[in-house]
Order: C-alpha cells, then sequence, then structure tokens
C-alpha cells in the first residue's frame, strides 16, 4: 500500500485535488473533476484502520472517530497542508483529503473578477463567498484576508473547522481559531471574537441561525465580516440567510442583511478544453436596487440586476460562463452543463 505521503506527492504532481480512499477499492483522486484510480491496489480492512489512525494524530481523536463515526482534522504531509475528514461507512473507516495550495495565492492570480479586487478595503459589512463544496471558496478567502494582512495594520480573527491555510502575520495582528479544540462551536467563537477587538472576521461557515445573527451585528457595530454558504447564486444566498429565522423575523433580518451586505462572490470550478479547471464566479456588489430587492423579499429579481450592474463589477454566473465560452477556455457544451439560463448561454457563446 501506498503511505499517506506518498499518495499527497503523487496527488499533488499530477494536479489533483482530493484523495478518496475505501474499504476493497483502489486509491482514489478528483484530478479536473474527475474521480479516477491513483493504482490497482485495493484498501484491505487492516489498511483503512492504519491510515484512520495516522490521519487522526493522536490516540484521543482516533478515539473521537471511534465514538462519533466522524473527524475533521488538518495536517502537512510531504510538505502540503491537507485537510481530513474521516467517517465510517459500512462499519470501515473512510477518508476524503483535501489537498491546500502550499502558500496561499495572490488575489491577482485566481481569475476573479476585478470588483473582487476592491473588497479588501472594506472596513465594514458583511462578504459572502459561496458554491458548492471543491469550488474553491477557501481559497478566495485566504487570498482576501492575506491581502488584507500585507497591505494595511489590522486584527483578523478566523473561526474554521479546521483551521486550512496558516497566515504568516505581516502587517496584521492574527489569531486563528479552530472549532472543537480552540472554540467549541461557531457561534460561540464568534461571540466571543466581539470581545477580542478584532477588525476583520473570517466565518469558515454561516450555518445556523445564533452564527448567522451574530454575523450580522458584528457587521452592524463596525467590523468586516467575511462568511461562507453552500449555495449556488447570490440570490440564494439572501434567500438561505433569511429563511434560517422565524417568518416573524424575516422583515427584520431582510431589512438588516440589506443595509450590512457588501458583496457576495458564487464560484464554480469548470473543465477547461485543455485540463483543468476554469473559475466562472457571479458578482453580487451592492447597488441601492439590489438593497431595495432584499428589503422588500423579491429576491428572484436580484440576477437581473446584477445583470445590469456591470459598471461596477457585476457579473451573473452564465455572463462569467459566457465570457470563458468566448475567450476560449471551456466548450459551449460545459458552459450549458454549468449554467442557470441555458437559453442566455446559446444565443450569446
Amino acid at each position: 500500500m501506498m503511505t499517506i505521503e506518498e499518495m499527497v506527492v503523487k496527488a499533488r504532481k499530477d494536479g489533483a485535488s482530493d484523495i478518496h480512499l475505501i474499504y476493497n477499492l483502489p486509491p482514489k483522486y478528483r484530478k479536473d473533476g474527475q474521480v479516477v484510480d491513483m493504482s490497482n491496489e485495493r484498501l484491505t480492512a487492516d489498511d483503512c484502520k492504519i491510515i484512520a489512525k495516522v490521519l487522526s494524530g493522536t490516540p484521543q481523536f482516533y478515539e473521537e472517530y471511534v465514538r462519533t463515526g466522524e473527524l475533521d482534522a488538518a495536517a502537512t504531509f510531504a510538505g502540503n497542508r491537507c485537510r481530513i475528514h474521516i467517517f465510517r461507512q459500512q462499519g470501515m473507516p473512510s477518508v476524503a483529503l483535501r489537498l491546500l495550495s502550499d502558500k496561499i495565492p495572490k488575489l491577482e492570480t485566481l481569475g476573479l473578477p476585478s470588483a473582487a479586487m476592491k473588497l479588501p478595503d472594506l472596513h465594514k459589512g458583511i462578504v459572502l463567498v459561496t458554491g458548492e463544496t471543491g469550488s474553491g471558496k477557501s481559497t478566495s478567502l485566504a487570498a482576501l484576508l492575506d491581502y488584507i494582512n500585507h497591505t494595511r495594520c489590522a486584527h483578523i480573527v478566523t473561526l474554521e473547522d479546521p483551521v486550512e491555510y496558516i497566515y504568516t502575520p505581516d502587517k496584521c495582528a492574527i489569531n486563528q481559531r479552530e472549532v472543537g479544540k480552540d472554540t467549541m462551536s461557531f457561534a460561540s467563537g464568534l461571540r466571543a471574537s466581539l470581545r477580542e477587538d478584532p477588525n476583520v472576521i473570517l466565518i469558515g461557515e454561516m450555518r445556523d441561525r445564533e452564527t448567522i445573527e451574530t454575523a450580522i451585528t458584528a457587521a452592524e457595530t463596525g467590523h468586516l465580516v467575511f462568511g461562507t454558504l453552500h449555495t449556488g447564486s447570490a440570490s440564494d444566498a439572501v434567500d438561505r440567510i433569511v429563511q434560517v429565522f422565524p417568518e416573524g423575523m424575516q422583515t427584520q433580518i431582510r431589512l438588516q442583511l440589506s443595509m450590512v451586505l457588501q458583496a457576495v462572490m458564487t464560484q464554480q470550478l469548470i473543465p477547461k478544453k485543455a485540463g483543468g479547471r476554469a473559475l466562472a464566479v457571479e458578482m453580487m456588489v451592492m447597488t441601492d436596487a439590489i438593497r431595495n430587492l432584499i428589503r422588500n423579499g423579491n429576491t428572484p429579481q436580484i440576477a437581473n440586476a446584477i445583470a445590469t450592474s456591470a459598471a461596477i463589477g457585476g457579473q451573473t454566473m452564465d455572463q462569467a460562463l459566457v465570457r470563458l465560452v468566448r475567450g476560449g477556455q471551456i466548450t459551449k457544451e460545459m458552459a450549458l452543463k454549468y449554467s442557470h439560463d441555458a437559453d442566455y448561454v446559446k444565443k450569446n457563446s
């Protein structure tokens, strides 16, 4: 059996993003979005147990996996930072291992819309980065925060599960807190962060009412809050936040959100013609019209408002896909597969 280090080295060399280790299957990795075999050797029950123990790091964390059936962690193998999820399936340990970049990439190298370059200049409000798992949200957020780290004197507090990218403080003081190790939950860590004199707060996932409520309060009191959601568009992100609250509170939340929300970036990674993946980004930059739509609950009209905000850097996901087709990076067929409005993409690409 290949060692974890050997798997990570091979995956990094081959440009893979994730490794999957499953009982009675060969080790697999995700390359250009497709899950394929790394070798022909199938993993035995003993292999899976050994791997789980190694990746757990300590006997205490392995016992936590045994007790609960899952464990999140992060570690470095062969010089590569990895995010680890160990879970039980059919009585056997399985592993999903995400390879992170060795270094936090420069913001300008990610292929983000030009409006994204202005986000680190904000001093208050909420910025959301949304998209499905594996769409590059963590990388974009790390690049945004590291840009702040190198350009202004501030205090950054991150709440992550687990800590992924490790920042090297430059102009900023940086505290990275891991849920389950340094704080009990996103909500409790976020409440505590308001007493820690932060300028910038990163919330790894805005997954419950208390976290969202506290994030809005933080933004209202002059903090810049970055957060993630697993939604496929800016309008879906607004709806997801509002729907966390009971119906009697939703009007008030819409009002508050319309005042503090600064931008929403929704990401997809699309297979390129020549291999690799291209980043497609929907960029919602707040305008008076969009704030009114949020306040009045007219979220289905947000996409149209984004489409007409190109002058300030806004673009819909379909506009982003059309640009990638016209630029020769992806095929029209692939753009249609990932589109929201296939007719628009057909007519314009």
